[in-house]
């Protein structure tokens, strides 16, 4: 029994790493879906092997930081177009989540903003107000085991994607997930952005 699980914690780490490659160089941001493809590459069948995503991320900041030096230089950039778009969209009270403020993401992410307005309808009008082309579709995000009916609005901001999660205002106060066994997304506001990229530039200026 203890070979066996032995075994498989080694297999984790060989999926974990492939699964981390894959996504640095093919610019994926599935977590899922770069599992699956290590799996077939590694030839493994057994699903119990497959790593969690924080092992996938653990190993993913360790490849960009061996193999992806300016990718420092990446996030910061991305984070200071998502600051740039937070604050056009202030007033629907937006928080910057996903890859780009975990720091894991490629030149080809999306930048995922949540937003809480009084109405879903009150941002689309914004954007058609400033002749912004978007796209909309309907998905589910949930806070426990309660699903919550968003509206994700995909849209270029300078030459990146934007997706815009569009909540009830009055989900801005819960602990939101993107599935029902999923963790918790982290987020951040307008000031906790901006003081993330604050710290950043001065620890370059060190």
């Amino acid at each position: 029994m203890a070979r066996r699980s032995n075994r498989q914690t080694a297999m984790r780490a060989r999926l974990a790493a492939a699964a981390a490659r894959i996504m640095a160089e093919d610019g994926i941001e599935d977590f899922a879906l770069a599992k699956r493809k290590a799996a077939r590459r590694l030839g493994v069948l057994d699903t119990q092997a497959l790593p969690a995503n924080d092992e996938v991320e653990a190993e993913l900041r360790a490849y960009r930081a061996l193999y992806q030096s300016d990718h420092g230089n990446l996030i910061e950039d991305l984070r200071r177009l998502a600051l740039d778009a937070m604050r056009t969209l202030e007033r629907f009270n937006p928080y910057l989540t996903g890859p780009v403020l975990k720091g894991t993401a490629g030149p080809y992410a999306e930048i995922d903003l949540q937003l809480f307005p009084d109405s879903a309808k009150d941002v689309e009008i914004f954007l058609l107000d400033r002749d912004i082309s978007f796209s909309t579709q309907e998905a589910r995000r949930y806070a426990g085991d309660r699903a919550h009916a968003v509206s994700l609005i995909s849209l270029d901001w300078h030459g990146q994607p934007l997706r815009l999660a569009v909540f009830d205002a009055r989900d801005e106060r819960l602990a939101l997930k993107t599935s029902v066994a999923g963790k918790v997304a982290e987020r951040g506001n307008i000031a906790e952005v901006s003081a993330l990229l604050s710290s950043e530039q001065a620890a370059k200026e060190q």
